[in-house]
C-alpha cells in the first residue's frame, strides 16, 4: 500500500510553485508586492502631506519663536527654543481647559453615541416610508454647514426673542421668558452641546443602520426558535456585530468633538469670562487674540499630541479586538 502510494507521488507532475516555475497567467506570485495599491493611494497621500503635513511643519517651527507685533513689525525671527511650551505647560490655566475639554469631549461622544444609536436602531424597525422621510430629515440635518447650524441655535436660544425661551415661558416656565443662556458656564456648555449632539446623530445613526443590514437574518430566526427575547437577541446577536462600528465610531466622534472650534467660538467665543474654551479655542485666544503666535502655534502641537495619544490607545483597543477575535 505504500509503496504503491510513493510510485503515484513520484509519477504526479510537480506543480509550478513546486517547480519554482511561475504561477498560472492571471495569478499574482505569492508573497510578491503589488505596486498597483500604492500607485492609487500615491496622489492622495501626496495632496494630504501637501496641504497638512508643511502647514504642521510651519506650525512646529512657529512654536519654538518668539512672534508677536513686534516681530512682524520688524520682520525678525527670534527663536525662544523650548519656552513656549514649558510656559504652557507650566501654566496652571492651560491644565483647567486641558481637562475642560476632556470632560466636555467626554459628555459630548456619550451623548452622541446613544442617541444616534437609538435613532439608528430605529430607522431599522421602521417602515420604508418613515425610515426614507427620517432618514432625509437627518441627511439635511447633515448636511447643514457648521455655521449656519450654529446660527440657527443662536436665534433658538436668543434671550430676548428665542423660541426656546417663549415655548419655557408659555408651558409655565415664566422665570425662562428672558432667560440669558450664555450667561454662565453651565447653560453655554448646554446650548453648544445641544448644537453638536443634533449635528453628530445623523453621521451615528445612519451608520449604524448601514452596520446592521450586514447582519444575516437567520441568526435573529435561530435565536428567536431558542426562546431569546429581544432583549437576548440584542445583546446575543447584534452587539457582538456592531461592535467594530462602535470602536470605529466613538472614535471618529473624539477626534470631531475634541477639536470643535467654530461651534464653541461661534456661541460665545468661550465666554462668559473664559469659562468655556476649550484647547482649539484657547490657542486662538492666546495665538490671534493675544497676539502671542507662538504661544498659540505650541498650544495647538499639544493638541496634537492629545489626539495622537487617544489614536494610539485607540489602536490599542483594534489589536486587542483582533487578537481576541482570533
Amino acid at each position: 500500500m505504500s509503496a504503491q502510494t510513493e510510485e503515484t507521488t513520484a509519477a504526479r507532475p510537480a506543480s509550478p510553485s513546486s517547480r519554482g516555475g511561475a504561477a498560472p497567467p492571471g495569478r499574482p506570485r505569492e508573497g510578491k508586492a503589488q505596486p498597483l495599491p500604492y500607485l492609487l493611494v500615491l496622489p492622495a497621500a501626496a495632496l494630504t502631506v501637501l496641504l497638512l503635513g508643511w502647514t504642521l511643519l510651519k506650525n512646529g517651527l512657529l512654536s519654538f519663536q518668539n512672534l508677536g507685533k513686534r516681530q512682524l513689525i520688524r520682520h525678525v525671527t527670534e527663536w525662544t527654543g523650548l519656552d513656549n511650551y514649558t510656559n504652557t505647560l507650566s501654566n496652571s490655566e492651560f491644565w483647567h481647559v486641558t481637562g475642560r475639554s476632556m470632560a466636555f469631549t467626554a459628555v459630548n461622544v456619550a451623548l452622541i453615541m446613544v442617541v444616534g444609536c437609538l435613532t439608528g436602531l430605529l430607522l431599522a424597525r421602521l417602515g420604508k416610508g418613515m425610515r426614507l422621510l427620517l432618514s432625509t430629515a437627518l441627511v439635511l440635518a447633515w448636511a447643514m454647514p457648521v455655521v449656519a447650524a450654529t446660527t440657527v441655535f443662536q436665534w433658538l436660544f436668543d434671550q430676548r426673542f428665542g423660541v426656546v425661551n417663549h415655548l419655557l415661558d408659555a408651558l409655565g416656565f415664566h422665570s425662562m421668558a428672558g432667560y440669558n443662556w450664555t450667561g454662565d458656564q453651565l447653560s453655554t456648555f448646554f446650548v453648544i452641546t445641544v448644537l453638536l449632539v443634533w449635528q453628530s446623530v445623523p453621521f451615528v445613526a445612519v451608520n449604524l443602520y448601514a452596520a446592521t443590514t450586514t447582519i444575516p437574518k437567520e441568526l435573529y430566526e435561530a435565536a428567536a426558535l431558542d426562546g431569546a427575547g429581544a432583549w437576548k437577541r440584542f445583546t446575543s446577536v447584534t452587539l457582538p456585530f456592531l461592535k467594530p462600528f462602535f470602536l470605529a465610531t466613538t472614535f471618529l466622534e473624539v477626534i470631531w468633538v475634541f477639536k470643535c472650534f467654530t461651534q464653541v467660538f461661534a456661541i460665545n467665543e468661550g465666554g462668559p469670562d473664559r469659562l468655556t474654551e476649550t484647547l482649539p479655542v484657547y490657542a486662538f485666544a492666546e495665538g490671534i487674540g493675544s497676539q502671542h503666535f507662538g504661544m498659540g502655534a505650541a498650544i495647538s502641537i499639544l493638541t496634537i499630541v492629545i489626539l495622537l495619544a487617544l489614536t494610539a490607545y485607540y489602536l490599542r483597543l483594534v489589536l486587542k479586538q483582533e487578537e481576541d477575535d482570533l
